[in-house]
């Protein structure tokens, strides 16, 4: 058993024998931890029998200066006795010097208010030959007991830290796991602060991968306990130990140049992967957004034209197919549907209405389909229809088929097919490479699942008929305004302009591909995709 030591004086008296009242005075009481009793150098002032009503100012300052005295000094024992909960104090404060670790506790009592008396708490924490001291501050309350009529510390777990609760405890040692630093795929730290939109998406991979991180060392550091095991906020590092490494498939360039496009635009949201292996290289959302760039679950508009092309390529349809484009057409007498401003050009082909991104040549071919053509294109060649485990929360994208207005609503990326910009993201790069990559933010080891995989390559004529298109369109279609800054060969695009019931203006689609980076951008009720989401998808796209 250690013995207490009483070390501070001030102005040549014992700290333990200053009075705490009194306007600008302090006490100071300094100890050795230990669980010894020692006696009291002052007994808090007794109450006359029968005594009711609030403490005096003096049984205040006298029952608090008791009560620090008896903490600092290890006196556990005493120090709960003058409390209303005797046992519950008693261990709270000695757990307080096991548990945390803390070796001596240096107490400044501060000016009463009232019945609150502020102190101020500098502890020393030893732990595996480690030392820190930490300074902060708290209070406790003096009231006078039912039944003792005697003033009493009321007694809460925040009279030894402010931020414990009921059932919560202070604990020192080395945390379950080093600290985590994410990087890009060139070993560049990502910070939050600056490419804002990560913010929520860091904590969450470094927390997930926390185990799978390389290297690092677990630091050593206080943080509250609870009861039932779990592990609170971490109040003092005594060291930072060593931060484990997480790569990524980000690329802070260009997530950086994400970040400033749809900063310029009121809920946009793009995201770019790379076509080669479905690393996702940059995701950004304006403040307004939300994660739509990953969770976004609405129709894609005229982008998934894309996919359908794909079904129609398979059935024999050929990009210099005449395709006239009505100002309107329904299929069977079914729902009417029309162009944008209802423009029309007769002498259309396949790949001029691709390229204008024109509705109705598409519905009036959707007779060289059955209802389970684009489904199945989806799934076969795009790996819609699984689950895409990309490392973030991120929607699957849904392609469910159906009949009638159903297939026709389809051909043209209405009716129940829901995308985010991730999925289009997907459906460009794989256009652009041939064999679908699903999207991935980590590397393929670490996730939790295995990846989805399509059925089959795009075959060589299908893949080589949409890159012509796709440029087309990129070139002199409805996407050529955006795309004009985007300079290279290997480039192509796909506009769309998606209807929302009750909204009087559309979802602005956009997505296409440069090289090995494709991207797609969504604006809600942006309105005409080349004009809204089409300048964010280049900025990304130049910046690659």
């Amino acid at each position: 058993m250690r013995r207490s030591v009483r070390r501070a004086v001030i102005g040549g008296v014992f700290a333990g024998m200053v009075g705490v009242a009194g306007v600008g005075a302090f006490n100071l009481y300094e100890g050795v931890t230990g669980g010894g009793s020692g006696g009291a150098s002052g007994l808090a002032a007794h109450a006359a029998p029968g005594e009711t009503g609030p403490p005096t100012a003096a049984e205040t300052a006298d029952t608090a200066r008791d009560f620090l005295d008896a903490w600092a000094k290890g006196d556990y024992d005493r120090a709960g006795a003058l409390t209303n909960d005797s046992t519950g104090a008693s261990e709270a404060l000695a757990a307080y010097r096991s548990k945390a670790h803390v070796s001596a506790v240096r107490l400044t009592a501060g000016t009463a208010q009232g019945a609150s008396v502020p102190f101020a708490v500098r502890a020393t924490l030893t732990y595996e030959g480690k030392r820190s001291t930490w300074s902060y501050d708290s209070a406790l309350s003096v009231f006078r007991g039912e039944t003792t009529h005697k003033p009493l510390v009321d007694w809460q777990p925040s009279v030894l830290h402010p931020k414990l609760s009921q059932g919560q405890s202070l604990e020192t040692g080395r945390t379950a796991s080093p600290r985590v630093v994410v990087v890009d795929r060139n070993g560049k730290r990502l910070d939050a602060d600056s490419l804002p939109s990560l913010e929520g998406a860091l904590t969450q991979l470094s927390e997930r991968y926390a185990d799978r991180a390389s290297g690092g060392k677990p630091g050593i550091e206080t943080w509250i306990d609870s009861d039932d095991g779990s592990e609170g906020e971490s109040l003092h590092v005594i060291t930072r130990g060593t931060p484990a490494t997480l790569p990524t498939t980000l690329d802070a360039r260009l997530q950086a140049a994400a970040e400033k496009a749809v900063a310029r635009r009121p809920q946009a949201s793009v995201a770019a992967v790379d076509t080669g292996t479905g690393g996702v290289l940059a995701f950004a959302n304006s403040s307004a957004a939300g994660n739509n760039a990953f969770g976004a679950a609405v129709a894609p508009g005229s982008t998934f034209k894309i996919v359908t092309a794909t079904a129609l390529l398979k059935a024999g349809v050929r990009p210099s197919t005449p395709a006239p484009c009505p100002a309107t057409a329904n299929v069977d007498n079914g729902k009417m549907f029309h162009n944008v401003e209802s423009s029309s050009e007769p002498a259309a082909t396949f790949q001029r209405d691709f390229a204008i991104s024109c509705n109705t040549g598409f519905i009036k071919l959707s007779g060289n389909l059955d209802d389970s053509s684009v489904p199945d294109a989806a799934r076969t060649y795009y790996g819609f229809g699984q689950t895409w485990n990309v490392g973030l929360p991120a929607y699957d994208g849904s392609v469910p088929g159906g009949t009638g207005d159903e297939t026709t609503e389809e051909m043209i990326g209405q009716g129940r097919i829901q995308m985010s910009p991730l999925n289009m993201a997907a459906v460009a790069a794989t256009v652009q490479n041939g064999t679908f990559h699903q999207p991935r933010i980590v590397a393929a080891g670490l996730l939790d699942g295995p990846l989805a995989t399509a059925t089959a390559p795009l075959p060589y004529g299908v893949r080589a008929d949409l890159r012509s298109m796709m440029h087309l369109t990129a070139r002199s279609g409805t996407a050529a305004a955006a795309m004009a800054s985007v300079p290279g060969s290997d480039v192509g695009a796909k506009t769309g302009s998606a209807e929302v019931d009750g909204q009087t203006t559309p979802n602005g689609w956009f997505t296409a591909y440069r090289g090995r980076v494709a991207a797609a951008g969504l604006v809600l009720q942006g309105g005409h995709g080349g004009d809204s989401a089409g300048p964010v998808v280049a900025a990304v796209l130049n910046a690659s």
